[in-house]
């Protein structure tokens, strides 16, 4: 008998419909519960104010036990049961202390009966039955690599084993009529639902659609609740009573060693705070336990502990995700055994997987019902601790750490034996993965954090945050930028990149000689900057007009709409007063003749966004006298 796939849950009339699709995508079907009731839960026993409320919402009362996150023990509560799912949520809110009352009735139901969208099932009239099935090689190859989480972390390698079931289930091949959407099915798009949809517990329509990680993140955790008959605590529980904080310290960036470096390696901790969280067991029941031996057990730099009595279930959670990406859908994606479309799906699959993992972190800060304070500062804590601590190491044993910023540690010239060295020595003390993300053979670092460029080893550039390419410079100095790096693409040593600097000075200066003599087109001389402010508040409130809400008013004079948010264009030219102000831009497309050009200011900005990166390369660019080759190197 062919498998029905759940694909969606609706309350209709007060009644859970179940709607699936088979595996050729061409039949529906329908599963109708009259019989479940919608509910939330308060305190029990239930005082007589309460006692007067359900018979006033018309509802009915029954006890439940529940496990409670924070205590570890079982909690007697009251289950109010309603005929009304549609008012559950504001009717709740007559009541002082309340819980589960935020889940959508029909949601609830497929928590509570296990069910899982996405996955297929043998339907017998109302009796739904999992059929999973995987191809006995694969399952031999997941026990495999898997075979020490089994051993050391049973909780975790339970939730690998479900996930890992239900992402090797067949994708059937529904229509988008069929599920409820309106466009035309991308065939990896729909795999992703379906993979989605089963790891977050979330219909496939919404899976195919929504963007919004943070409810995926939370069906993850209702649905391990619901099936662990845990109860599920309000925001405020999460956060221990505690006022949210608005910031947290964030990672830790070590200043670079400025310069230019040969042979430089960049290491990488893998996914590291999904990692931190995983090996370092954090967790909102975790951090800050009711333990008293357990309080030895801290954080680094920031006043929290840490519970050593049990595991915690967001750190299972995550780890497992975790786990799964780096250590199947990962390697999968790399398998010249698979057919190249298998292998497009497991990267895939694995993108999607970091997505959720790398979201792990951020949730925790500002997502109601997820966030707390205490774990988030734990988690950045953990991740600034790991970053100095293996930097420290390094250096001890010889190594030269050059710069460290968040997961990432560069190397001047370390030797293999080095790099062995400090991957298994974090390993080892650290509980984490270290490894080896690229390899440049030239490396230029300004002083400035977050921003350098190398050369990788087959000449490609690799340039990151560095204010010259930035999206709103002009496509000119862009162009300026991208031609001197070009001469250092088979730059190995210091003879070969002192001949490039000469090479260099003449990009620079032709493309000068050229700026002045007007000849660059005028496309590529214009910035392109998004409005933050209403430019006509701009106007009516400062004196000063920046550049960018000059280019905007005068725009608008000439009956173009232009608002916050939109992203306006202008070339610098010579001053000009206009409303009383004075104006160093045009948009555009007014810009009548390049005489208007400031021609001078172009020279002196790239000259700025050049110094970023040739101060650290002991170029002098100063365009102000008579550029001579002695007046380019010391």
């Amino acid at each position: 008998m062919d498998p029905w796939y759940l694909i969606d849950s609706e309350n209709v009339g007060g009644a859970i419909v179940l709607r699936f699709c088979d595996a050729s995508g061409e039949r529906t079907t329908e599963v109708r519960d009259d019989e479940y009731e919608p509910y939330f839960l308060v305190p029990y026993p239930i005082n007589e104010k309460d006692k007067y409320t359900v018979k006033r919402i018309v509802g009915k009362v029954s006890q439940i036990h529940k496990h409670d996150l924070f205590s570890n023990k079982t909690k007697t509560l009251a289950k109010v049961i309603m005929k009304d799912p549609e008012n559950i949520e504001r009717f709740s809110k007559l009541f002082e202390n309340v819980w589960e009352n935020e889940i959508p009735f029909s949601r609830g139901y497929v928590y509570d009966r296990g069910l899982v969208f996405g996955s297929p099932y043998a339907l017998e009239g109302s009796n739904i039955t999992p059929v999973l099935s995987v191809p006995e090689t694969t399952r031999k190859n997941f026990e495999l690599v898997f075979a020490g989480v089994k051993k050391t972390d049973p909780l975790k390698y339970e939730m690998l084993e479900h996930w890992f079931n239900l992402c090797h289930q067949p994708i059937p091949q529904i229509g988008p009529e069929k599920m409820g959407i309106r466009e035309k099915l991308d065939p990896q798009r729909l795999h992703i639902g379906f993979m989605l949809s089963r790891i977050a517990n979330i219909p496939i329509p919404e899976a195919y659609s929504s963007r919004r990680v943070s409810d995926w993140i939370k069906s993850i955790i209702y649905t391990y609740f619901r099936n662990n008959n845990t109860l599920i605590p309000t925001s405020k529980e999460l956060r221990k009573g505690r006022t949210l904080k608005k910031s947290v310290e964030g990672a830790l960036t070590i200043a670079p060693r400025s310069g230019v470096y040969f042979n430089t390696v960049v290491t990488d901790f893998e996914s590291l705070y999904p990692s931190v969280i995983d090996s370092y067991n954090l967790s909102y029941e975790t951090v800050d336990c009711e333990h008293e031996e357990c309080r030895k057990n801290t954080v680094s730099e920031v006043n929290h502990h840490v519970c050593t009595k049990r595991r915690g279930f967001y750190s299972i959670l995550i780890g497992a995700l975790k786990d799964l990406r780096i250590h199947w859908f990962k390697p999968l994606s790399r398998d010249p055994a698979l057919l190249e479309e298998d292998r497009h799906l497991a990267e895939a699959s694995s993108e999607l997987l970091k997505l959720l993992t790398v979201s792990s972190y951020g949730v925790t800060v500002r997502i109601h019902g997820l966030a707390s304070t205490s774990l988030a500062e734990s988690i950045t804590g953990y991740g600034r601790y790991i970053l100095q601590t293996t930097w420290n190491m390094a250096e001890e044993h010889g190594m030269h750490p050059i710069y460290g910023d968040t997961d990432s540690l560069f190397f001047d010239s370390p030797s293999e034996e080095g790099v062995k060295w400090i991957t298994k020595t974090v390993k080892k003390k650290l509980r984490l993965d270290l490894a080896v993300e690229k390899r440049y053979r030239l490396c230029v670092l300004p002083t400035a954090k977050k921003a350098y460029f190398g050369i990788l080893e087959d000449g490609t550039p690799d340039i990151k945050g560095l204010t010259v390419v930035k999206s709103n410079s002009p496509r000119f100095f862009q162009n300026v930028f991208n031609d001197c790096i070009k001469e250092l693409r088979h730059v190995n040593n210091m003879v070969e990149y002192k001949e490039a600097k000469k090479r260099i000075m003449k990009v620079v200066q032709k493309a000068v000689a050229e700026l002045r003599q007007r000849k660059i087109p005028r496309e590529d001389l214009e910035y392109s900057v998004e409005l933050y402010f209403d430019p006509q508040e701009k106007l009516r409130m400062e004196e000063a007009l920046h550049q960018p809400y000059q280019c905007a008013i005068q725009l608008i004079d000439s009956g173009v709409e232009v608002n916050r948010r939109d992203t306006v264009s202008f070339i610098k030219v010579n001053r000009f007063n206009y409303k009383g102000k004075r104006f160093t831009v045009k948009p555009s497309s007014h810009l009548k003749n390049v005489a208007e050009i400031n021609v001078e200011d172009y020279v002196r900005n790239l000259r700025t966004a050049l110094d970023q990166t040739f101060e650290p390369m002991d170029i002098d660019f100063n365009p102000e006298r008579d550029m001579k080759l002695s007046d380019w190197f010391h």
